[in-house]
Parts: C-alpha cells; sequence; structure tokens
C-alpha cells in the first residue's frame, strides 16, 4: 500500500479528499473528469474552511494631472463609497459587473438605485446572465421599473454569428456617476466580497471618467435593445496621455489589455510586481516575464495560496517550474482569497483592473483596465504591494520540484484545459 500511504501523507487524513486525487492522478483520466473530481474536492474541503476577515492595507491617494485617484483595499470601504455616490447622483449613474449577488449588500445597490431612479436620475446597470446562474431571478425583479437593465445572456447566444464574438463573459465592474466620478476594479458586488476577500479598486475623479464611462456605453449599445435606452456619447474633456482606459470588447473583435501587459513587461528594466488570482499566462506572456526576469528584472508575481476555483489553482502550477528556473519570485498569499487584478513596473508604470492573468480574461472576456503612468501613484501601488507581501509564503524552487508526484501528475492532467482557462 505504498501509493496509498503516500497519498494520505500529501493530503492529510479525510479519506475522499484522498480517494478524489489518487483517482486523478494515478489513473490519468480525462481532463474535464480531473477538473471535476477536484472540484468535488473542493467543495469538501469548503466545509471545514472557517471564515476569516481580510487584512486591509489601507486606503491610498494619489492626483495625476487633473485626475484625482483613490486605491481601496477594503470591500466595505469602496461599498460605501460607490452607494455615497449614487445616492448624491444628479443626472446618470452607469454600472456593469460580473457577480452581483442577491444577498444584503447586492440590496443594499438595488436600494440605491431605486432611489436614484426615483428622483429622475437616468439609472443604467448591465450584469452577466453566467456570473449570476445561482442568484434568484426574484431578487433582480427588486429593481424599479425605471432603472434600464440588460443581463449579458450567459447562454443562448447568436453563435452562429461568429463564435468569437459571442463567447466572452462580462467580467468589467464599473461604476460612473455624473461622468464625473468613476470606479474600476476587481470588486463584485455582494457580502463576502465586503470583508472576506482581499481586492483592490480604484476611484477616479478627472478627465479619465470619460475612458471609463465610453467603455460601459459601447457594451450596453451593442447588446441594448431598445434604442431610446442607449447610452449616447459625450466628448472628452481633454486627451490625458498619462491615463488610459483599456478595454475588450469581444462583439467588436477588440482586445487591448493583453497587448498593454505586453508592451509594458517589454520596457520592463528595473521590477516587475503582478498581482492576479488565477495565474494562467499564454505562451506570450509567459515567455515575456521569463525574459524580463533573464534580463535582470525583479519579478515577483503575486496570486492565492488557496484561490476559490482550485482547477485554476492547479492549472496555474504547470507555469511555476518555468517561472522559478529563470528567477521570477511566486508569492503565494495565505491570509485569505485576493481577488486584486494590479501590476505595477519600475516605479512608473502601473493599471488596476478587472482582467486576470489568464486566457479568458485576456482574449474572450467584456474587461476593463486603467493603465497609469505615474511615480507618485506607483510608489503608492508599491506600498499596497509591500503591505499584502508580509501574508506571503515565498515559494521556494527546490522545494517546488520535490512536490509529490501525485500533485505533479494532477497539474499534468489539467494541460489540456489551460487554453480554456
Amino acid at each position: 500500500m505504498p501509493l496509498l500511504r503516500a497519498a494520505s501523507a500529501l493530503l492529510g487524513p479525510r479519506p475522499l479528499r484522498r480517494l478524489a486525487l489518487l483517482g486523478t492522478a494515478t489513473f490519468a483520466v480525462p481532463p474535464i473528469t480531473a477538473a471535476a473530481a477536484l472540484m468535488t474536492l473542493d467543495a469538501v474541503k469548503k466545509n471545514d474552511r472557517k471564515e476569516r476577515e481580510a487584512p486591509r492595507p489601507g486606503t491610498f491617494e494619489a492626483s495625476v494631472r487633473d485626475s484625482r485617484l483613490t486605491i481601496y483595499t477594503s470591500g466595505s470601504d469602496v461599498y460605501a463609497d460607490m452607494l455615497a455616490a449614487i445616492d448624491g447622483a444628479e443626472h446618470t449613474v452607469l454600472m456593469e459587473t460580473f457577480i452581483w449577488k442577491g444577498d444584503e449588500m447586492g440590496a443594499r445597490f438595488v436600494d440605491a438605485f431605486n432611489r436614484a431612479a426615483e428622483r429622475g436620475v437616468d439609472v443604467h446597470v448591465l450584469y452577466d446572465g453566467f456570473g449570476n446562474l445561482v442568484v434568484d431571478r426574484k431578487f433582480y425583479r427588486t429593481i424599479s421599473p425605471k432603472v434600464h437593465v440588460r443581463r449579458l445572456p450567459g447562454f443562448a447566444r447568436p453563435y452562429w454569428q461568429g463564435i468569437l464574438r459571442h463567447t466572452g463573459f462580462n467580467h468589467s465592474k464599473i461604476l460612473i456617476v455624473d461622468d464625473e466620478t468613476g470606479f474600476v476594479g476587481g470588486y463584485n458586488i455582494g457580502s463576502l466580497y465586503s470583508r472576506q476577500w482581499r481586492d483592490t479598486h480604484l476611484r477616479a475623479e478627472g478627465p479619465v471618467v470619460w475612458g471609463l464611462r465610453n467603455s460601459m456605453r459601447r457594451v450596453w449599445n451593442e447588446v441594448a435593445k431598445d434604442s431610446q435606452a442607449e447610452v449616447a456619447w459625450i466628448p472628452p474633456d481633454e486627451w490625458d496621455p498619462a491615463m488610459r482606459v483599456s478595454a475588450n470588447l469581444p462583439l467588436q473583435l477588440v482586445y487591448p489589455i493583453r497587448q498593454t501587459y505586453l508592451e509594458a513587461i517589454e520596457r520592463a528594466q528595473d521590477h516587475i510586481y503582478l498581482n492576479t488570482p488565477y495565474f494562467i499566462p499564454d505562451q506570450q506572456v509567459l515567455h515575456a516575464l521569463v525574459d524580463a526576469a533573464q534580463r535582470g528584472v525583479d519579478v515577483r508575481v503575486m496570486i492565492p495560496k488557496k484561490s476559490n476555483h482550485i482547477v485554476a489553482d492547479f492549472a496555474a502550477r504547470g507555469s511555476y517550474g518555468q517561472l522559478l528556473d529563470a528567477g521570477v519570485t511566486i508569492l503565494l498569499y495565505e491570509a485569505a482569497m485576493i481577488h486584486a487584478k494590479t501590476a505595477t513596473i519600475d516605479g512608473i508604470w502601473s493599471t488596476i483592473g478587472t482582467a486576470n492573468i489568464d486566457r479568458l480574461s485576456l482574449s474572450f472576456n467584456y474587461e476593463t483596465n486603467v493603465e497609469i503612468i505615474d511615480r507618485d501613484f506607483a510608489a503608492e501601488m508599491e506600498k499596497v504591494f509591500a503591505a499584502d507581501s508580509e501574508h506571503c509564503e515565498t515559494l521556494q524552487s527546490p522545494r517546488w520540484r520535490e512536490r509529490h508526484p501525485i500533485a505533479r501528475l494532477t497539474e499534468q492532467a489539467l494541460v489540456p484545459l489551460r487554453p480554456f482557462l
């Protein structure tokens, strides 16, 4: 029974966990079966997990030209300011989100939208159908008829008109109020994210808000069925090369965020600090990070030690060996689920947004990132990264190479799924 004893030593005493991963790895099951086994295993493990409050590095402020920026690392803080902005709206409210939970926090947003619409504010809300499959449709019926609401369908799309154009999820998380204040980042809407997840969100006031508004406008107008409910184009206040909004729009086959990352990584001379919850880079992004490390750039990639998607965790591990061999530092965040999608390079270039470093985000989904070229802002971003690093385990190459063969076989079984994650 040496194989069973080895599996037990790796996975702990619970028989179901041993059986699930042992079956996955030992018999080299197909990728989908392996993924299903891992998800079953994860569901069982969740019953033993204790809920804990995520660390909050703080709130950080910066100014870039005529834009005032706030970096949030606490869900309760950003939600409070978002709700206050909606309650203060005089003309328009635009919101786009991936997940909108039908819980206490989700209801607070419904109430805020309804109040705004009742006082004559023009409110548009767009949410993703797939991301909310488990939310009771009755919850969304509590939204006032005066609020313009669109649900981007998770399925039943006209794929015959072009598969690539109709595959992406609406993964953006944007709020724009009165065309003057904009929010964007990793936070979905829900009580879980308020305290138990570590995420990063940006509030902007100034010219960059036009880019966020235009991103939402383009998506809304592509899916709106009623032309009278379209969001009108408005002229930008000014051209602002220090800050740009990059938005993926699958219906138009536009995916600029990936190129933004590639160009920034290729420019790096000193350091790259990257934070992403799901790290499954395509070969070009992976090679760009490896090349940067090999030319002497200090490349640090921060990811959750255990995310909310166990399949993504195992798929991510397929690139660890290559990165570690190149000198990349892999930081495994232990304190909570970290969902931030940020990067800062050479103390001058930064990005905050909704896109993960995986193929779904960079090649299929609706996503929105803000690119900021400013040393003062980058300094604030580096403070956040440093604070989060205190809660990380640094993965060591020798230890990683010595992980159990069962884990390696499980990772190998998921390789065919990497292009779809």
